[in-house]
């Protein structure tokens, strides 16, 4: 792998402030990742900072997630974030810990309200430099519609999909309707799911039109905007990326799901999911779906990191299906994983990602400068 271009220096030890937990459905994912972030973080080069939001968005410093990394993260806690001392979001941005010496925000955030280019823009604000994707390319991948709108304008392979608001969906007739749009442009089986939400959540297989009208409802529960996905006969496979302006791709990963498709259990609680990593491919399929999850990571403005998650099809070859600007760091999550079988520890995947959320934020600088002084 190419070393990434030499990070900014600092006599006092950086700051990392992991934030975790947050207000969306994948809490509790959050707070594992969290744990497991927070162990492999260098303590001697760093000044760790453990900050929880809890599901009301209360802000708190986590003294339980300071227990479990001192005592090795064995326990895989299922909430952090309403414990410890309470503090104000804004405090976060200037803590006594930072106010000399260079500072990083790590959210580990999934969904809504912290992966969706909310917090990123609060950090933008602030001036505060932050792992992963800014505000547009968080935005963008999080609305599943918007990115795969983005990827039809961009020419990239994927599956045929269709798209509703809530409203235009709040009649028995509209639903009706819709699913006759599916049955004659996609046909049956369809995947039903709310546009800005992760990991398998709220997320339906539809077999007929009662499948579907309970497909709808339960899609609604999450989002106002439902993407409804033709069915793939073909292998899941993933990949991930690594970089700001020159992005690296990973070895592919193959998902095997313990059930009918990779749903919220099989990724984080039951883990019966399998993998093979790196996955059998031929060289050149290898190359080709490395091309396609860069120009996709491109496409929607991504930075920092992302998983690009596909399908692979005998006949079609590789259809993204959509991207992770903050993907799982649990033991068994792939991005990781996929980065270790292509020769980055996690340890070390950790500092390459502060390394590149400081030069990021060196970068825009000079151009936020220029913008201020009028010298466009």
């Amino acid at each position: 792998m190419t070393e990434p271009d030499a990070p900014t220096t600092s006599d006092a030890p950086t700051t990392v402030i992991v934030l975790f937990g947050g207000q969306s459905a994948e809490h509790e994912v959050s707070c594992i990742s969290a744990v497991h972030v927070l162990n492999a973080l260098d303590s001697s080069r760093y000044n760790i900072v453990p900050i929880g939001i809890s599901q009301d968005g209360q802000w708190a410093h986590s003294d339980s997630a300071l227990e479990l990394l001192r005592g090795g993260g064995a326990e895989q806690p299922r909430s952090l974030g309403a414990s410890g001392q309470r503090v104000e979001a804004s405090s976060v941005l200037q803590p006594a810990e930072v106010r000399s010496g260079q500072v990083v925000v790590l959210p580990v955030l999934h969904g809504p309200l912290g992966e969706d280019g909310t917090i990123q823009g609060m950090l933008e604000l602030a001036g505060i430099p932050y792992v992963g994707s800014g505000v547009l390319g968080s935005a963008v991948a999080m609305d599943k519609a918007v990115a795969k709108s983005m990827f039809d304008a961009a020419g990239i392979p994927q599956a045929k999909w269709l798209g509703w608001r809530s409203w235009e969906l709040d009649t028995p007739a509209a639903r009706t309707e819709a699913a006759r749009t599916v049955e004659a442009q996609l046909g049956w089986p369809v995947f039903v799911k709310p546009a800005n939400m992760g990991s398998s959540v709220g997320v339906t297989k539809a077999r007929d039109l009662p499948d579907f009208l309970a497909a709808l409802e339960e899609a609604m529960r999450f989002d106002d905007t439902v993407v409804v996905e033709e069915s793939i006969t073909g292998r899941e496979v993933e990949f991930a990326v690594l970089g700001n302006e020159r992005p690296e791709v990973s070895l592919p990963g193959e998902v095997f799901p313990a059930k009918e498709f990779y749903d919220f259990e099989d990724k984080y609680i039951d883990g019966n999911a399998t993998f093979e990593i790196p996955a059998s491919f031929s060289d050149s399929d290898t190359q080709a779906g490395q091309e396609i999850a860069r120009r996709a990571y491109a496409a929607l403005r991504c930075e920092g990191m992302a998983r690009v998650d596909f399908f692979f099809e005998p006949q079609r070859g590789w259809l993204v299906n959509e991207i992770n600007t903050i993907p799982g760091f649990t033991p068994i999550s792939m991005y990781p994983k996929l980065w270790e079988a292509s020769g980055l520890p996690y340890a070390q995947l950790i500092d390459r990602l502060v390394e590149l959320a400081l030069q990021r934020q060196a970068r825009r600088a000079v151009y936020h400068g220029r913008a201020r002084l009028g010298a466009l």
